[in-house]
């Protein structure tokens, strides 16, 4: 079960509320199998979750895995979760702003109802109760995420979207990303936005420009300082239609008009910085299987 990067296309942030937490406006797409993880889950005699790929560490076999907390989730409210071998495949950088971890938990989420386990909308709920980017994340498709990020619409007919994804290996956590926007004072109440008719990446990226934001990009790159050459380089590159930070993190996007200018721009980001993860994919292209 593929466990896509989230990208957010916009991210509007509101004032802190008394709970610590911020209600949200954001445009939420996914990237295809080149810029997902993967996981696998059969039954066995006894549970195991083993971690491989470029991005697995041990710190991730924990309890604080956001699929072993799906799994614990469903025990806690008496749902019987059969004995099940996981092997979780990790390609995509931790801390980085494209929902790994969320998406990691929506694909078990997925497997569990196809398993028979929980419904669709049980699996909802808990999903609200794992974090805010895991309901979006086990929806898995274009989808508007507003309130603490429990309350989803699917989008339909936006055009598939030549993405370049971006990280150059730096961590930038969510937590004091939130703290430097709160402490820079933000307090209009958050207006929520009405997404128009889009039917190409020009008018899309366009639309994105000019109406919408990143609120988390001036506190990210207050933290982390190489995300604004990383967002130079991108929007330096031939045929970038927006370049932007994605979510909370240190990774950023950027919008291409063709793939052919996509593959020119990753293989040239790909040879001036062979420490960056550089993964050109296509938004709204692919399925989670």
């Amino acid at each position: 079960m593929l466990a896509p990067a989230k990208v957010n296309l916009f991210l509007h942030v509101g004032p802190v509320k008394e709970n610590g937490r911020h209600d949200l406006d954001s445009l939420v797409m996914f990237a295809g199998p080149e810029a997902a993880d993967r996981l696998d889950a059969r039954k066995a005699a006894e549970p195991s979750l083993t971690l491989h790929g470029d991005f697995a560490t041990p710190d991730l076999a924990t309890t604080d895995n956001l699929v072993v907390q799906a799994l614990a989730a469903c025990e806690t409210r008496g749902l019987r979760v059969p004995s099940l071998a996981i092997s979780l495949h990790k390609d995509l950088p931790v801390a980085a702003g494209l929902g790994g971890g969320s998406a990691d938990a929506g694909a078990m989420l997925r497997i569990l109802v196809r398993l028979g386990t929980i419904t669709p909308p049980v699996a909802m709920t808990l999903a609200a109760s794992l974090g805010g980017d895991v309901p979006v994340a086990f929806l898995s498709r274009p989808a508007l995420m507003r309130g603490e990020g429990e309350k989803v619409i699917p989008v339909h007919d936006l055009p598939e979207l030549p993405v370049l994804l971006v990280n150059p290996g730096l961590a930038c956590p969510t937590g004091p990303v939130f703290r430097a926007f709160d402490e820079a004072g933000a307090s209009a109440p958050l207006d929520l936005v009405d997404l128009p008719e889009l039917h190409d990446v020009r008018a899309l990226a366009h639309w994105l420009e000019s109406e919408t934001r990143n609120d988390l990009q001036a506190p990210a790159i207050q933290r982390v300082p190489e995300i604004a050459g990383v967002l130079d380089e991108l929007a330096g590159s031939h045929g970038c239609l927006l370049a932007r930070l994605s979510g909370s993190g240190a990774s950023c996007f950027a919008l291409f008009h063709s793939r052919l200018d996509l593959k020119a721009a990753s293989d040239t980001l790909k040879a001036r910085h062979p420490g960056w993860w550089v993964a050109p994919s296509l938004l709204g292209g692919s399925g989670t299987d």
